[in-house]
C-alpha cells in the first residue's frame, strides 16, 4: 500500500500509522477480513431473499482500497491521525467523498471486529449481577473520566450544554473503569461536557443498587460522596485537604493523610495510563470534527476496544 507514494519501511513507521505493531496489525486483520467476508454473505443473502439483489458475491467495480490490509490501513490511519478529508483524499488518491463514505463505512467494521474479539469494553450494565459477572477474577477497579473537545455549536443553548467549565471549552465526556493492569472494562456512554464526573457515575451506575460490594474500588476527589451514596466498605478515595477558616487558618493534611493518598495514587495512575493509551489516536485528542451521529461515541468504544487489544497481544 501507497501513502503519498512511500512504502511502510519498518515496525516504527507502521506503529506511527496505526498504533499497532506488524504483529499486532496482522493478528487484527485476519479477524478484521474474517468479519468482512460474513457481513459480505449476510448482505447477499438478505438481498437474494428481498429479490434485490442483481450482482454475486464480489462482483461490480473494484474500488482504490481493493484489499482487507488496505481498508485496515486506511480505517486505523484515520483514526491515529485525524487528518481532514482533504489530506486523506490526496494521501490514499481518493476522492473527498469516497474519503468520507470510506470512513464511515469501514469505522463500524473495524468496531465490530474488535467486539467479536471480546476487546470493546462494556457500555451498559442494567443490574449489578451483570457487573459482578464482568468482574469475575477482578478485586479492584478504578474509576474515572475523560474528556475531549468537541467543536463549538451555533446554537447557544447548545453551547452550554458542551461548555466545560473546567477545561474552559466545549468537550464531551465518558467515564471508565479500568482494571489495575490498565485493562478497559467499561466505558460509559458520551455525555456533554457539562455532566460532573460524580453526575456521570450515578447516571451509568445508579446508587440504588449494590454494585461495589465485592470489589474494592478507587476514585479520585470528583467523586465526593460516593462512599456515603455506594453501598461497599472498599471504596477508597483521597483524604481532602480542610478549608480554610478562621479556626482553622492553616489546614493541612496529617502526615498519615498524605502517605494514604500516596499510596492511593500509585494505583489510581493506572487509569490514567489507560486513558492515555486511547488517546494515542489523534481522534480523541483534536477537536472533535465530525457530524455524523453518534460517531463520537463509537470513536472512543474503537480506541478503547484497540487499546485492550494491544494490551492483549
Amino acid at each position: 500500500m501507497l501513502i503519498l507514494n512511500v512504502r511502510i519501511r519498518d515496525d516504527r513507521q507502521l506503529r506511527s500509522l496505526t498504533g499497532l505493531d506488524e504483529f499486532q496489525f496482522k493478528k487484527l486483520l485476519a479477524k478484521f477480513s474474517a468479519v468482512r467476508r460474513k457481513q459480505q454473505y449476510e448482505m447477499y443473502t438478505a438481498g437474494v431473499a428481498a429479490g434485490t439483489r442483481q450482482r454475486k458475491p464480489g462482483g461490480g467495480s473494484k474500488g482504490r482500497l481493493a484489499t482487507d490490509r488496505e481498508k485496515l490501513l486506511f480505517i486505523l490511519h484515520y483514526h491515529k491521525s485525524y487528518p481532514t478529508f482533504d489530506v486523506l483524499s490526496t494521501e490514499y488518491d481518493l476522492t473527498r467523498s469516497n474519503a468520507h463514505a470510506n470512513v464511515h463505512k469501514l469505522s463500524p467494521l473495524l468496531h465490530d471486529t474488535l467486539v467479536a474479539m471480546k476487546m470493546v469494553p462494556h457500555r451498559h450494565f442494567v443490574t449489578a449481577d451483570e457487573l459482578k459477572a464482568a468482574l469475575t477474577g477482578v478485586d479492584s477497579i478504578i474509576i474515572d473520566a475523560t474528556e475531549r473537545a468537541y467543536r463549538r455549536a451555533q446554537d447557544y443553548a447548545t453551547q452550554r450544554l458542551y461548555y466545560s467549565g473546567k477545561q474552559r471549552h466545549h468537550t464531551v465526556k465518558n467515564m471508565v473503569i479500568a482494571r489495575p493492569d490498565k485493562f478497559i472494562l467499561f466505558l460509559g456512554q458520551t455525555f456533554t461536557g457539562h455532566n460532573h464526573d460524580y453526575t456521570m457515575l450515578k447516571t451509568e451506575l445508579p446508587p440504588d443498587q449494590d454494585w461495589f460490594t465485592d470489589v474494592r474500588v478507587l476514585v479520585d476527589l470528583g467523586y465526593l460522596g460516593i462512599q456515603s451514596e455506594y453501598a461497599g466498605e472498599q471504596i477508597d478515595i483521597p483524604h481532602k485537604k480542610p478549608r480554610k477558616s478562621k479556626t482553622n487558618p492553616d489546614p493541612q493534611l496529617t502526615d498519615q493523610q498524605k502517605a494514604e493518598n500516596r499510596a492511593l495514587s500509585q494505583v489510581r495512575i493506572f487509569v490514567e495510563n489507560a486513558i492515555s493509551g486511547i488517546k494515542r489516536y489523534n481522534i480523541l485528542v483534536h477537536c472533535f470534527r465530525n457530524r455524523k451521529a453518534n460517531f463520537d461515541d463509537r470513536v472512543i468504544a474503537t480506541a478503547a476496544g484497540l487499546w485492550n487489544f494491544a494490551l492483549s497481544y
